[in-house]
């Protein structure tokens, strides 16, 4: 199945979105005596380039309830946004991972004390009404549509960025549903200059005419109003029903040493998000993490913007995890 829906325009959909997420709550006046008054400074916050928009919606409405924070957002790969802080010393207070298993495997325990998973995501291919041969595109014919020598495509780095690691993982299981074995080689050996640190990165080269086509999640091509490719549940790594076929496909990624390599399993896309243990605004930092995880903001931006909030109580998660685990 492929979906052509387009939304009214980009801009207005989020001054829209922010201030339905606002609603009749808009704060008047804050007297000197108030939460929202007591915040103060910086907040700075690693994201993967995924998250750019939600979050830089919720970093509005949060400063617009807390006018004393400057929320400070910084995307990149998850993993290049981890290497960061264990190979660079940098500091945020909060890291936002597009996987939830980079946290638990670079961050936990040195790092961070938990990880809480709070929205999933799955992968599409995305085109522009420009692109070669979209008018034929089907979820049965992409794999030869994609290969042919006039068609161009992009992807993220896998070293770098999980939906790099993940677009191999897709092929790998495309492999076996499709029953076409050496694609994974035929796709990964092909436009090798088209490799962006992170997803994110492709949209310019697609919107410019110079990619047809980008491996990406669906919540980014639906925020950015473009046409997609909804790939199979079997394949796309979006179904939790699908876990068990997900683990048949193998990544390697960069270790914590110079040769080292992590072997990572196929599961479904979660993303993950954690309190660093020495974040320099602890106290604002934890009332962002409230913000994020109340269904009344946060949650209704993640819902809004093309992904779905992970499953549970997780406002009774966060608060368990905060209160067992105090500076």
């Amino acid at each position: 199945m492929r979906s052509d829906r387009k939304h009214t325009g980009f801009i207005f959909f989020l001054a829209g979105l922010l201030s339905l997420v606002m609603g009749c709550r808009q704060p008047g006046p804050v007297s000197q005596g108030s939460p929202a008054a007591s915040l103060q400074g910086d907040l700075i916050i690693f994201h993967a380039g995924s998250l750019s928009v939600p979050f830089k919606v919720m970093a509005d409405s949060f400063m617009k309830q807390h006018p004393g924070v400057r929320v400070m957002l910084e995307a990149a790969g998850s993993v290049a946004s981890v290497r960061k802080i264990t190979d660079l010393g940098r500091n945020p207070d909060i890291l936002a991972s597009a996987d939830a298993f980079i946290i638990d495997r670079f961050l936990v325990p040195d790092y961070a004390d938990w990880n809480l998973p709070f929205a999933t995501n799955e992968l599409v291919i995305a085109y522009h009404p420009h692109s070669r041969k979209h008018e034929v595109l089907t979820a049965s014919n992409w794999t030869q549509l994609l290969l042919d020598p006039s068609i161009t495509y992009g992807r993220s780095d896998p070293n770098s960025d999980p939906c790099g690691y993940r677009t191999l993982m897709m092929l790998q299981l495309a492999e076996a549903h499709y029953q076409q074995p050496g694609l994974t080689e035929a796709f990964s050996s092909r436009h090798r200059q088209h490799i962006r640190p992170k997803e994110v990165d492709l949209l310019a080269l697609l919107e410019s005419g110079n990619l047809d086509y980008i491996f990406i999640y669906r919540s980014v091509a639906q925020q950015h109003e473009l046409p997609f490719l909804e790939l199979p549940p079997e394949i796309n790594l979006g179904d939790p029903l699908q876990a068990d076929r997900y683990l048949r496909a193998q990544v390697k990624i960069p270790g914590d040493a110079p040769g080292e390599w992590v072997d990572l399993s196929g599961a479904p896309t979660v993303y993950g998000i954690c309190l660093l243990r020495d974040a320099p605004h602890r106290e604002t930092a934890e009332a962002f993490l409230r913000f994020l995880v109340s269904p009344e903001n946060g949650l209704a931006i993640i819902s809004h913007l093309g992904q779905q909030p992970y499953p549970g109580d997780l406002a009774a998660r966060l608060d368990s995890l905060l209160s067992v685990n105090l500076p």
